[in-house]
């Protein structure tokens, strides 16, 4: 073996120093302090080349040319940006061993509407327990290291702020949020607020289509008329994607600025009731901005209560009481441009069944002696997904003179009735569609059922579309 021993290696000429004796060979650097580089210098490993027992300061190396939109399984030292602007998945932790760093960040902004779940490898835990962690806050950043097999994976930096420059679109908050290509929707199941923090530059980029749909009516008990719809009002739906909206949708886009709006989500009416005698209670109003639509008016209940007007009326029954009509109430009230809703049908004087619930597109059937169909409701795709509300509730089938309760549609309830002994329960109005209550018929003259009620409205809904990409 040769040996040389220097002080001190100066480079004379060239511009490179090779110390080594290249392909597989080993160059040994030894002594209690060494020093590499030079004040403002460079020190870098060759491209393709790997370190090993330098450690970590607590830092990751981020995998910027990658950006995650699929499951993946992370290595230690490594960040990634993850993107769940087309839904959610997972990350699998690698195997944890003391001091292994990972390193994660909502790259979209999105986290908060299509979360993304951190899954530790095999029994290994995540503080203390083997369960997948949850990220759902927009603009998060976080960072997980490995400790010990007690505590497992342990988040050392959490960052909740979402610090990026203004956006040249309009950003909100409020209700359930979702996404449908370029564009938000909330969605309001109750009472809240959409708070705009932030707008588009130019007007016309700050239009949000909305659709408000009131609470339906309750179904009247006993000979009784279906629930009304609750009103139906859309915008046209041109200013947010050009989705297909309701054919009665009207009015115009809601230009809006930095400030929160009230949002108001009507409940569905009460049912009435025969034995012992109580009317139902039409559907409460929904509103966002300057539109309101109206709750629908309550079936009528033998002996009890007539019909009520509404965004869509109830419907008839049997007129036993002087003043308590067959009629069914009439739609659209107070008057909208295009109708917010459709009048109720008849009742059956002889026949003794109940007329449907008016609908956001159509009156409700009368019942001659099978029980009125409900209003057919409106169907619109404003949040990615055609669906139909606001349809009115099915009116009672009295079984003397008919064979079939009235059927619903747009989430209104099928009305009840039947056979001596086995009556048929109507059907409640679906949640958040604004669907009238369907109407109960009763069984034989002298022979009531003993739950001789209708069924409740279904509650109202609010729902917002603006571009935010």
């Amino acid at each position: 073996m040769s040996k040389v021993e220097v002080n001190q290696v100066t480079q004379q000429c060239g511009t490179t120093l090779t110390v080594g004796g290249g392909a597989c060979k080993t160059a040994v650097v030894d002594a209690t302090t060494v020093t590499l580089g030079r004040c403002g210098g460079t020190v870098s490993l060759a491209s393709g080349a790997t370190q090993s027992g330098f450690g970590r300061t607590g830092t990751v190396d981020w995998q910027t040319g990658s950006i995650k939109t699929a499951g993946f399984t992370a290595a230690t030292g490594e960040g990634y940006f993850c993107n769940t602007i087309g839904g959610i998945f997972t990350v699998a932790l690698p195997a944890g061993a003391a001091g292994s760093i990972v390193s994660l960040a909502d790259y979209s902004g999105t986290w908060n509407i299509n979360n993304l779940t951190v899954s530790p490898n095999g029994s290994e835990k995540m503080g203390g327990t083997n369960v997948n962690a949850i990220l759902a806050t927009e603009g998060q950043s976080v960072t997980f290291v490995y400790v010990d097999a007690t505590q497992g994976w342990i988040n050392t930096m959490d960052s909740t702020s979402n610090a990026r420059g203004l956006s040249p679109f309009v950003h909100a908050t409020g209700g359930t949020v979702s996404l449908d290509g370029d564009y938000k929707i909330h969605t309001f199941t109750g009472p809240g607020t959409f708070e705009v923090t932030s707008l588009n530059p130019s007007s016309p980029g700050n239009a949000v289509d909305w659709l408000v749909a009131a609470g339906g009516g309750g179904g009247g008990g006993r000979h009784g008329g279906a629930g009304g719809a609750g009103g139906y009002r859309e915008s046209p739906g041109t200013a947010t994607g050009c989705y297909t909206a309701s054919p009665i949708a009207g009015g115009s886009a809601v230009t809006v600025t930095v400030s929160e709006y009230p949002i108001v989500v009507g409940s569905g009416g009460t049912a009435g009731n025969r034995a012992p005698d109580s009317a139902g209670t039409n559907g409460s109003d929904s509103s966002f901005s300057s539109y309101t639509s109206t709750g629908g008016g309550r079936g009528h209940t033998y002996l009890s209560s007539a019909a009520q007007v509404g965004g869509s009326g109830g419907g008839g029954g049997h007129p036993a009481t002087p003043g308590i009509g067959v009629c069914g109430a009439a739609g659209n009230t107070p008057p909208t441009s295009p109708a917010q809703g459709f009048a109720g049908g008849n009742g059956a004087g002889p026949g003794y069944s109940g007329g449907g619930g008016g609908g956001a597109t159509a009156v409700g059937a009368a019942a001659p002696g099978d029980g009125g169909a409900g209003g057919t409701g409106a169907t619109s795709s404003i949040n990615g997904t055609p669906t139909q509300r606001s349809g009115g509730g099915g009116g009672g089938m009295y079984c003397a003179t008919g064979t079939n309760p009235g059927t619903a549609t747009g989430g209104g309830g099928a009305g009840g009735g039947g056979p001596p002994g086995s009556p048929t329960a109507a059907t409640a109005g679906t949640a958040n569609t604004g669907g009238g209550g369907g109407g109960y018929g009763g069984t034989n003259p002298g022979n009531p059922s003993p739950n001789c009620t209708g069924a409740n409205g279904g509650s109202g809904i609010v729902i917002i579309r603006y571009k935010f990409q």
